[in-house]
């Protein structure tokens, strides 16, 4: 087994026992770490998951701060970690939560044929939904590099969508401001600008990613444009509450965990 087979494996493991791994750091570079998660959303995909979207990652200046990284990244979202607003989430496959609060747009035309900007992305939004993203890692105590994080799918976990379905024309993403609250106390707070300056300019990125790799964005994806705010821990029995002016509110609560 190669370098990226042995750290698709590390993670995977660690995933499956339910127990942090060391990063995968050792292992590969910055190059390589996109090879070690298209391996892993693979093998989830033959077992059974399908892919509704993808989501962007390291957007905010202060989840960059946070984990210590300088650019954004992306991972694919599958209908096994996709909850509607209110839902209960299941903390059993949950290593080390946190949660943080977005935009998702969810497009009605293929972005294929670059150049993108936000003009042109913004032609294939069909409507824009509050959204909770958890984000969670296989690597122990967040110990994370950039090539560690694409590799573990950018982080990802769970994901949950509001209600409200609003389209571009009743809502400007750069201007809407973020609270969001954790069992009443309020944990981060954040506006769209300070999303890549714009989501829109997060969706721009990731249409020319995407493309660029020869998987691009589809008419019926999902898209979480990134974090509005700082991350934020959360554990067994905690509920969860965001608002995003213009896009409602977006509630989700974590199942308490069996004695």
């Amino acid at each position: 087994m190669n370098n990226v087979g042995t750290a698709a494996e590390r993670l995977a493991t660690a995933a499956r026992d339910r127990v942090p791994c060391a990063p995968v750091r050792d292992l590969i570079g910055d190059d390589e770490a996109y090879a070690v998660q298209q391996l892993n959303v693979a093998a989830r995909i033959d077992g059974g998951a399908a892919v509704v979207g993808r989501k962007i990652g390291l957007t905010s200046p202060a989840v960059q701060r946070q984990l210590g990284v300088d650019q954004p990244d992306f991972g694919v979202l599958l209908d096994d970690m996709t909850y509607e607003d209110g839902a209960e989430l299941p903390t059993s496959g949950l290593l080390q939560p946190k949660v943080e609060a977005e935009l998702a747009f969810v497009l009605t035309a293929d972005l294929t044929d670059g150049p993108f900007d936000e003009e042109t992305v913004a032609a294939a939004v069909g409507h824009v939904r509050a959204s909770l993203e958890i984000v969670d890692s296989r690597i122990a105590g967040w110990d994370i590099t950039f090539a560690d994080t694409v590799a573990d799918n950018a982080s990802s976990g769970l994901f949950v969508l509001g209600t409200e379905r609003v389209g571009l024309g009743d809502v400007v993403p750069r201007d809407v401001s973020m609270v969001l609250s954790v069992n009443g106390e309020e944990r981060s707070t954040g506006t769209g600008a300070a999303c890549l300056g714009d989501p829109l300019t997060a969706l721009a990125w990731l249409a020319t990613m995407a493309a660029k790799l020869g998987d691009p964005l589809r008419a019926g994806d999902i898209v979480l444009s990134g974090a509005l705010g700082p991350m934020t821990g959360v554990q067994a029995g905690d509920h969860v509450e965001a608002t995003i002016t213009g896009l409602g509110t977006v509630r989700a609560s974590f199942a308490k965990q069996e004695a």
